[in-house]
């Protein structure tokens, strides 16, 4: 198969070429179980962060995380080529995800230390450890759905199509969810944060 090369996203995420990860994904469909393997390592950390902004427990976004990936392996065949990838694993997650929540109530905890996370900039530099916070504190109060949406928006820099893909929502809807969420953030902001 040759030797992928792989690159980090903004947000300090591994990311390949489109005809690598297509390589991937047909090797994957063929059974390859080692391609499968790649494509988790490329789809890991960012599905991971994603789930712990949501559930913020560190065992469970790890079981959701591994779901979504044994799901994903197990319906490989059903992926159609051309559509995208990251996509529909976020859409399984996320399907996994309000399977939880309709199963259990969701354990709160704070955000570990060791949590994986991009390189500094110069915004994260300028923030104060006490104002991320106080963000994380408002980003956690936001209902469900606009907070997945929110974070889908920023953190994973998905269009609103995409968004709508995985939530299983309109265009229109997925945009409207990050825009009242963004709306409340800064309803809730302190004075002297804006």
């Amino acid at each position: 198969m040759g030797v992928m090369t792989t690159e980090t996203t903004r947000q300090g995420f591994p990311s390949m070429s489109c005809a690598e990860e297509t390589d991937l994904i047909h090797a994957a469909q063929r059974g390859d179980r080692s391609a499968f393997a790649t494509l988790v390592e490329l789809y890991w950390p960012r599905l991971f962060r994603w789930l712990y902004h949501l559930v913020h427990d560190r065992h469970l976004a790890e079981d959701l995380a591994q779901e979504t990936f044994l799901k994903a392996l197990a319906n490989m065949e059903r992926f159609r080529a051309g559509t995208n990838f990251r996509a529909w694993l976020f859409r399984i997650a996320h399907n996994g995800f309000a399977n939880q929540v309709r199963a259990t109530h969701r354990r709160r905890s704070a955000l570990p230390e060791d949590l994986p996370d991009r390189d500094p900039g110069p915004v994260d530099t300028v923030c104060s450890r006490e104002t991320l916070a106080e963000l994380a504190e408002a980003v956690n109060r936001l209902p469900t759905d606009w907070k997945a949406a929110l974070l889908l928006r920023v953190e994973e820099d998905l269009s609103f199509r995409q968004i709508a893909a995985i939530l299983d929502t309109t265009e229109e809807t997925a945009r409207w969810r990050v825009f009242k969420a963004r709306q409340q953030l800064l309803g809730e902001w302190p004075k002297e944060n804006v």
